[in-house]
């Protein structure tokens, strides 16, 4: 199955004249507006950062906020992730909601101490007394042509420790609710955002601000298909969209689910669909050993066993570090590569 010419246009999409609570937003200016009507509704939500305030963080994220909210509620911090995380649970504790922004995912591993040790374990250790409701908004994954630390997907390691909740988004939709969800738990939640969309021009859709939003751990069928199930999440679900575009003008269609939940998984749609296509893809551009594609693999074996008309299949990024930004075009799971094990999965 071989991928299509791109459309110099495919970003041009045109919607009808929308009511006044419709905005038409990328994925980062959701982001921001979400944040925006977080801290409006609630004056015990405060952000900290590098280069958040007076910067609006390295994506813009921020823009505006510190201005707007004044330096109490927009703090610039050092460079220092364990610090950020240790004053967010302290101020969680005091009754704060705090959001810290990690400023790329690989520097997250200076306060992985304190988010596994502590973040993860207060509420349970003082048998429910204390709520730490905090949320760490990471930037991950890569597309952007830069190095290590700045490209990489830790999320796996973050979904296998219990007492986190882990979500990602992969349309403005999402994120502008995903963010407000987050805040409004009082569990402590990451959520990791692709950073490559965030200023997408193609993936900038309509937003109703007064719209009943989902909830936030379901994961969600986005295309309906019956030749085979393509499950991904964060930057790798436009990756299976195009996909099940490409294959749908060969005539199959492909089943695409966007996990949304990382941990706890939600994975009773994704039975559902591989009980009715007999074959499944998972998709992430995170290293395929001991990873959360590994883990869906497993669980539709055990669930999905005799539905099963081929191998479940995993489209990754590989077991190295991440590579050189020249590098990174063979390394993440692309549109050829998910075709492949379409084609593979279809012809066994």
């Amino acid at each position: 199955m071989a991928a299509p010419a791109k459309s110099a246009n495919a970003a041009e999409v045109d919607h009808p004249e929308a009511p006044s609570s419709v905005q038409n937003l990328t994925i980062g200016k959701a982001l921001n507006l979400g944040l925006r009507k977080a801290m409006e509704d609630n004056d015990k939500v405060v952000l900290l950062g590098e280069d958040i305030g007076k910067l609006g963080g390295v994506f813009r994220i921020t823009d505006g906020l510190q201005k707007d909210f004044g330096e109490q509620r927009v703090l610039d911090t050092p460079l220092a992730e364990s610090g950020i995380i240790g004053t967010a649970i302290g101020l969680a504790v005091r009754g704060f909601r705090p959001v810290c922004e990690i400023q790329f995912e690989g520097f997250i591993f200076p306060g992985f101490d304190q988010i596994v040790s502590q973040l993860a374990k207060l509420h349970y250790r003082t048998q429910g007394e204390v709520k730490v409701p905090v949320v760490v908004r990471v930037p991950f994954g890569g597309g952007i042509g830069a190095v290590e630390h700045h490209s990489e997907s830790p999320e796996s390691l973050f979904a296998h420790v219990a007492g986190l909740k882990v979500v990602s988004c992969a349309n403005p939709v999402d994120a502008y609710w995903m963010i407000q969800q987050a805040i409004q738990s009082d569990d402590p939640i990451l959520l990791f955002e692709p950073k490559k969309l965030y200023h997408s021009g193609a993936l900038k859709a309509p937003v109703d601000t007064a719209a009943t939003p989902d909830p936030l751990h379901k994961s969600r069928v986005i295309r309906p298909g019956t030749a085979a199930t393509l499950v991904g999440y964060g930057p790798s679900v436009k990756v299976c969209l195009d996909a099940a575009t490409a294959a749908s003008g060969e005539g199959t269609e492909l089943e695409v689910i966007d996990l949304r939940t990382l941990s706890p998984l939600d994975l009773a749609p994704v039975f559902e669909s591989v009980r009715r296509t007999g074959r499944l893809i998972a998709v992430s551009e995170a290293p395929s050993e001991s990873s959360l594609t590994s883990e869906i693999v497993a669980r539709v074996q055990q669930e999905c066993f005799y539905s099963l008309e081929a191998p479940a299949l995993r489209v990754t990024g590989f077991d190295t570090p991440y590579p050189p930004a020249k590098l990174e075009e063979h390394y993440l799971p692309d549109l050829d590569r998910v075709l492949h094990a379409v084609d593979r999965a279809l012809d066994w």
